[in-house]
């Protein structure tokens, strides 16, 4: 082997190396479906929590329209208590009668219906203006709704009316729930649900 040969073939070795490496760095075959992998995940968490915050937004509303439509129904007289007429409804009927105007959104089947879990009504009539309920019922040591106290007790013409309607909605999507819900169950170390609130106080027409 002459000196010539010597000393070039390292350098033809290393032009070698180089060039592998040049073709490494400028191949982008892939390149795409990585920066897809990585960026796909978190665009669909932020289109999904869009989506789930849209809904529950929604759904407070859809609440807060039916309580409003039930509650003139019964300060206009279409639907009464007792008063042995075509628009009597008791309890079940009155609950079944709400459940209609949410049902597009909220889960509201029949047995929902007989035994609550996710709605919840208080309808009751109250001595004067100064006596309406204001606070949301609480649960001591938490911060879920206290149902005990619900009454279905509307009263009848010329009478002073407040309709409550609860609706308890499950957050599923984890970067919304901290910012959404404000409902921790007994028990939970964190919130989980959020709590949707429909009030509408009226006096009832006179015959």
């Amino acid at each position: 082997m002459s000196i010539e040969q010597a000393t070039k073939r390292p350098s033809g070795a290393k032009s070698k190396r180089n060039g592998l490496l040049r073709r490494f760095v400028r191949n982008r075959e892939g390149s795409t479906s990585i920066e897809f992998a990585i960026l796909a995940l978190p665009f669909l968490v932020v289109i999904f929590a869009s989506l789930e915050t849209f809904a529950a937004f929604y759904g407070d509303q859809l609440l807060a329209n039916a309580t409003e439509t039930m509650a003139r129904k019964v300060r206009t007289g279409q639907i009464t208590f007792g008063q042995k007429k075509d628009t009597d409804m008791d309890q079940a009927e009155f609950r079944q009668a709400f459940c209609d105007e949410i049902s597009i959104l909220m889960k509201c089947s029949a047995t929902e219906a007989a035994q609550p879990s996710l709605f919840y009504l208080d309808v009751r009539a109250v001595p004067d203006l100064s006596q309406f309920p204001v606070a949301i019922p609480r649960k001591a040591g938490s911060t879920d709704l206290d149902t005990g106290d619900f009454k279905f007790a509307p009263g009848g013409p010329g009478s002073f009316n407040v309709v409550r309607a609860y609706y308890r909605w499950s957050v599923i999507t984890d970067l919304v729930r901290p910012f959404v819900t404000n409902l921790r169950p007994a028990g939970a170390s964190m919130p989980s649900d959020y709590l949707m609130v429909a009030t509408a106080t009226f006096r009832n027409e006179s015959e």
